[in-house]
């Protein structure tokens, strides 16, 4: 599936090096992407990027003495941006006389941002230089509300808390304690310990974000993550804005719009005629709230017309599994399966879709 001629506006961004030159002679014949650009033409594209070798003593020019020629020492650090769960990878710029940072700029070394970020990643600056920002712990002193506050060790805070969690679990007291962070981005790792303590008491700004995708996932992916190979997509089903609100789909922006390049159709289900719905090749106008009945309807469709990939789900669909566990007195083969799926959905019609 090679690339299709450029448009004025991909051609004008390739050439001001926005996005990679994915029209250059001989490309098109290979149809790669970035997972399988070699050092050198990466390095090429970010030419104005400090290359890693000098990232431990990188010098430049300081913009706030223009016009004089005042020059910078920088030590240059990898990290991540955290300002949403797409984790895009950033360098941060560390003044070498303050061990400081002063700025920070995408890393395209990253394999999900590739130096692409958003605005949110440059900004993280304001958080780092926050005069509000809370750099030790602190401890309420006096009446709730009253807005005083006492610096304390983490030691006492671990063994505080520590001690009020132990005595809630030894008197059965388990639905008392919670959990609550703001960007939960340790993957899993701390419901474990929670589950371990017979405790379902987690907490973030997930739950009014995007917690209806995420337990949808969890329930048939088994992880509430996933990323679709976008770029090597020939149709692509986007529910909402998804493409121009960013969040945490940043990487997966950059790989819709390499797979539209190489011809993908882009079809978007939105109320709204968002930027995304604009852009796309269909535009489906659900009534809000409406979007699982359509979905149940396009999967009916699928199973009655054969139009699903039989050699992808009879060896990487769980099928016998959920054969043994639901319906454990039909034979154990894929057609079973297929006809149990069809009974299962055979009241999701294209009518039903349409009253609802």
């Amino acid at each position: 599936m090679g690339y299709k001629k450029a448009s004025f506006i991909e051609g004008l961004a390739e050439k001001i090096g926005l996005i990679p030159n994915l029209h250059k002679d001989g490309y098109q014949e290979e149809d790669k992407d970035m997972r399988f650009f070699s050092d050198e033409e990466i390095a090429q594209m970010y030419e104005n990027f400090p290359p890693p070798d000098k990232w431990d003593n990188w010098v430049e020019y300081d913009p706030k003495a223009w016009p004089k020629k005042v020059k910078k020492e920088y030590q240059i650090i990898p990290t991540t941006c955290f300002n949403c769960e797409s984790a895009c990878g950033l360098t941060a710029f560390i003044e070498k006389d303050t061990q400081k940072v002063v700025k920070f700029e995408g890393n395209p070394h990253h394999p999900g941002s590739r130096g692409r970020n958003c605005a949110k990643g440059p900004a993280t600056i304001n958080q780092v230089t926050d005069p509000d920002r809370i750099l030790f712990p602190l401890k309420r002193v006096g009446k709730r509300g009253e807005g005083e506050w006492e610096k304390v060790s983490w030691d006492e805070v671990l063994d505080t808390i520590g001690a009020r969690i132990r005595k809630a679990i030894k008197e059965d007291r388990h639905n008392e304690v919670a959990y609550h962070v703001g960007r939960p981005g340790h993957e899993g790792f701390m419901n474990w310990v929670l589950q371990s303590w017979g405790i379902d008491g987690h907490n973030s700004h997930t739950n009014i974000c995007s917690s209806g995708a995420r337990f949808g996932y969890n329930l048939w992916y088994g992880y509430d993550r996933p990323s679709p190979d976008h770029s090597e997509a020939k149709f692509i089903l986007l529910i909402s804005a998804h493409l121009e609100s960013g969040h945490y789909f940043n990487p997966h922006a950059q790989r819709i719009i390499e797979g539209k390049m190489k011809g993908a159709k882009l079809a978007t289900m939105d109320p709204r005629l968002s930027n995304t719905a604009s852009m796309s090749d269909y535009w489906l106008p659900t009534y809000p709230g409406t979007e699982a009945a359509v979905l149940l309807a396009m999967a009916k469709v699928i199973l009655d017309e054969g139009l699903y990939n039989r050699d992808y789900m009879e060896n990487w669909v769980n099928w016998e599994e959920f054969l043994n566990a639901q319906h454990p007195d039909k034979p154990k083969s894929f057609e079973t399966f297929i006809e149990v799926l069809k009974e299962e959905y055979k009241d999701y019609t294209t009518e039903y879709a349409e009253t609802e």
